[in-house]
């Protein structure tokens, strides 16, 4: 049996647990899958809305449950025919064949027929029949989120919605107590690995994305993987602070903002708290790696925490929808829904109340998100205002993004960065 046949099935599997169970692609992969494996896991789930309502218009009843698996591996064997330059008769055969490791050979016969429907056939009226499907077929997001950013972002949905569905960049952060960012990029190029600057000196947007640990420097630390508009944020927390100041991450692991501060030279007091054991241990395994030591470790619930106290800068990157970070995750678009957004916002505004304690009078907290959505961003921090007479918005300006009611939205129509949002709240003495 064939490599490329055992890659379709566990493709397949992953998209069962993802759509069957709603368990995000961070939790499914295991590290160990192949470059195709990846590339048809999340390109299924990347254009999920268009390919379902292609084969729903095909196959006449839906599988039972249990059977999510072949449902999985035909949506596999569609995202060859509609996505990839993979031949027709290669990419059904070798698909029929999966059904063989995910024991459901009963299945060769209709995964043939349905992809043989398939193949060659462009998509029509016909293939989405449910209320919202054309939709969300045309758009690739679920009616509830095209919905949403549709509403709050009138000027630049369609723009918002098509950059959602492209592959995201890969970007680098140069770890400066390591290697000089001009070093590095030689170094690169050494390793004839084309990239090009961001707004950022220790910032490197790679051109063509490919494993972390094969770049020059990976076991040495001298970089890490984060996003460009997370390194913006680890910016703007840098011309916040000056020697001797105390620190809370609050929400810490898995640490890029925290290491972008403990890069910046500064002698600085930093707690990284954060509730899951899990990740904090990854946490400390990037620290060991980029060598940074120089921070105490709290695991704790931040909505309960009580100090010790006060800090004179806190950071909140709330837990949230992730709907910034589409391209990286297109499992959120299949598996989010309208409650669990309502649910983070809720979790948000009760880290805000309780973290806001723990800041000095006269000092900054700096709420940000990976969201698109006002409920999670200007929303809270609205809220906070109304009932903090001892809080008031400090202005933020970024080379990228725009300004909010009382923050600042960086958009994912900016090939640099993902969406995030951040707001500078000042406890007045």
């Amino acid at each position: 049996m064939t490599g490329q046949v055992n890659d379709r099935a566990k493709a397949a599997r992953h998209l069962a647990r993802v759509l069957g169970r709603g368990t995000s692609l961070d939790n499914v992969l295991n590290g160990k899958e192949s470059p195709l494996c990846l590339e048809l896991t999340y390109g299924c789930l990347r254009h999920y809305f268009s390919l379902a309502a292609a084969l729903d218009a095909r196959l006449g009843r839906p599988l039972r449950d249990k059977d999510l698996d072949v449902y999985g591996l035909m949506l596999v064997g569609a995202y060859q025919l509609q996505r990839t330059r993979i031949p027709a008769h290669a990419a059904i055969n070798e698909t029929v064949a999966a059904t063989r490791p995910l024991r459901k050979p009963w299945a060769a016969g209709l995964v043939n027929g349905v992809l043989r429907k398939l193949a060659g056939a462009s998509p029509s009226p016909g293939d989405a029949q449910q209320p919202g499907s054309a939709d969300a077929a045309a758009s690739e997001h679920p009616p509830w989120l095209r919905r949403r950013l549709v509403s709050e972002y009138p000027d630049l949905a369609s723009a918002l919605l098509a950059a959602n569905n492209q592959r995201a960049p890969m970007s680098l952060r140069v770890n400066r107590t390591r290697i000089a960012p001009d070093r590095y990029r030689h170094a690169l190029r050494q390793a004839a690995v084309s990239c090009t600057p961001s707004w950022l000196p220790e910032s490197v947007i790679l051109d063509k994305p490919q494993p972390a640990a094969s770049l020059p420097g990976y076991q040495e630390g001298w970089f890490a993987v984060q996003d460009i508009g997370g390194q913006l944020v680890g910016d703007l927390m840098r011309g916040q602070l000056q020697d001797g100041c105390r620190v809370l991450d609050a929400c810490a692991a898995p640490g890029g903002k925290l290491f972008h501060l403990l890069e910046a030279g500064l002698a600085l007091d930093v707690t990284a708290l954060d509730i899951s054991s899990t990740r904090l241990v990854a946490l400390a395994d990037i620290a060991q790696r980029l060598g940074h030591a120089q921070f105490k470790v709290v695991e704790a619930d931040a909505t309960r925490w009580q100090g010790p106290g006060p800090f004179d800068f806190v950071l909140l990157d709330a837990p949230c929808s992730g709907t910034g970070t589409l391209r990286r995750h297109p499992d959120i678009k299949v598996i989010r829904t309208p409650r669990q957004v309502a649910r983070a916002a809720a979790l948000q505004a009760a880290l805000l109340h309780n973290l806001w304690r723990l800041l000095r009078p006269g000092c900054t907290l700096l709420y940000c998100t990976c969201s698109l959505l006002a409920e999670e961003n200007d929303r809270v921090v609205e809220a906070f205002l109304n009932v903090s007479g001892a809080a008031g918005i400090a202005p933020i300006a970024l080379p990228t993004g725009r300004a909010t009611a009382y923050g600042w939205q960086m958009l994912p129509t900016e090939p640099a960065t993902d969406g995030f949002y951040l707001a500078l709240l000042e406890k007045k003495p």
